[in-house]
């Protein structure tokens, strides 16, 4: 396992590179998958937008201005955030950052660094706004297409999305949450999938009214790229261990071309810590692995939505209602967690006397949500064109 990239090209390349370890391996993965997804999304967009599925938004802007104090103090304050916290890690002492994610969510940071570097993005923004100063400011129309928005509707599922995983983690471990509310609050531990889809999908939906964005064909437009950033997502939770992993398999393996990783794996070095201490490990940090072997469940979930995104890429224009392609993918990903579930360690619940986990009855709800809205557009279509007919 590689809970950083330190690990990780430690093993694979020999080199001995200590600010690889700032890098968080769930982290690098998690930011693929947005980049991926920012890229399918966008492609798709600007294929509707040229089917004439999608129409621009004017807005009026002013150019020419120089700098507002807001503009200033904003990008001080990202610049001092960066200086405080990422430049520290390379300018305190080791003993501070040894764990970086720790120190991340910690109060300390270097203040020199962070003023320094607010001062820096303050300066440079000054300069560029100068530079590009009118004797007399102007209002100009500009026309805004919704792939335009993508960067902004990244950002959207980005914070709406941990803050929901966050939440639903929480929800989830409800009874170890009023134990101990701290732990779970201020932990980078304990992120839900299915929290951050939901609580990112009305966000975006709120944007998406606001903006006059067909929602029906930005769902559409987004389908594939969830399916692919999911799995990418999972790459991460494979790689670092970090506890989504199956229930305990001691069954021989069933194929002897398979890695044994790939049938029974018990993550060593993951970032959990979970399990017992690894022999002769003298890492100060990641010296655990299971005590005994369990199902790889991320990577199965990465292959299976490979696949998944494939399919609904392949058939993405063959889907004439809007919202139908939409309703397709709440499908597959209902059935592809639903099933991964059945062999996934997890926190079971109580309601009405079943023990369902989390994860199964979202997947279940998406699932039927799924079903209930093909069959509402599809009627909805029918019903339009006959309407249609008789006008």
């Amino acid at each position: 396992m590689y809970p950083n990239l330190y690990y990780a090209f430690k093993d694979l390349f020999g080199v001995d590179w200590k600010f690889l370890r700032f890098v968080n391996s769930f982290g690098f993965f998690v930011a693929i998958a947005f980049i991926l997804a920012a890229i399918v999304l966008a492609a798709e967009l600007r294929r509707k937008s040229k089917q004439g599925l999608l129409q621009p938004t004017e807005m009026m802007v002013m150019v020419g201005q120089p700098a507002t104090i807001s503009q200033l103090l904003l990008n001080f304050l990202f610049g001092f955030l960066f200086g405080y916290k990422i430049l520290a890690l390379f300018l305190m002492s080791k003993a501070a950052t040894e764990d970086p994610q720790a120190f991340i969510f910690s109060p300390m940071g270097s203040w020199p660094a962070g003023i320094g570097l607010g001062l820096l993005f303050a300066g440079l923004k000054w300069w560029d706004k100068n530079k590009q100063k009118l004797p007399k400011p102007e209002q100009r129309k500009i026309r805004i297409w919704p792939q335009d928005r993508v960067g902004e509707i990244v950002i959207i599922a980005l914070v709406f999305g941990l803050l929901g995983a966050k939440l639903f983690d929480i929800f989830e471990n409800w009874g170890e949450f009023l134990k101990h509310p701290s732990d779970f609050i201020f932990s980078r531990a304990g992120l839900t999938f299915y929290g951050g889809l939901i609580c990112a999908a009305l966000a975006i939906w709120w944007y998406a009214k606001k903006h006059k964005i067909g929602f029906w064909h930005l769902n559409d437009a987004a389908a594939p790229a969830l399916m692919l950033a999911y799995a990418v997502g999972r790459i991460g939770c494979q790689v670092a261990g970090d506890g989504d992993w199956g229930i305990v398999n001691n069954k021989p393996k069933p194929f002897s071309w398979l890695p044994d990783w790939m049938w029974s794996y018990t993550f060593p070095h993951n970032v959990n810590e979970a399990g017992i201490k690894i022999p002769g490990c003298d890492d100060p940090k990641y010296c655990f692995q299971l005590e005994h072997g369990v199902y790889p469940t991320a990577f199965y979930e990465t292959v299976a939505c490979l696949i998944l995104f494939a399919v609904i890429w392949s058939l993405r224009k063959k889907f004439k209602i809007p919202g139908t392609l939409f309703a397709f993918y709440l499908v597959l990903n209902g059935i592809e967690r639903f099933l991964i579930e059945t062999i996934r360690v997890n926190v079971r619940m109580d309601i009405f006397g079943l023990h369902p986990t989390q994860a199964e009855l979202i997947s279940s709800l998406l699932f039927l949500s799924g079903i209930v809205l093909w069959i509402v557009l599809q009627r909805r279509s029918v019903l339009q064109k006959a309407a249609t007919i008789k006008g």
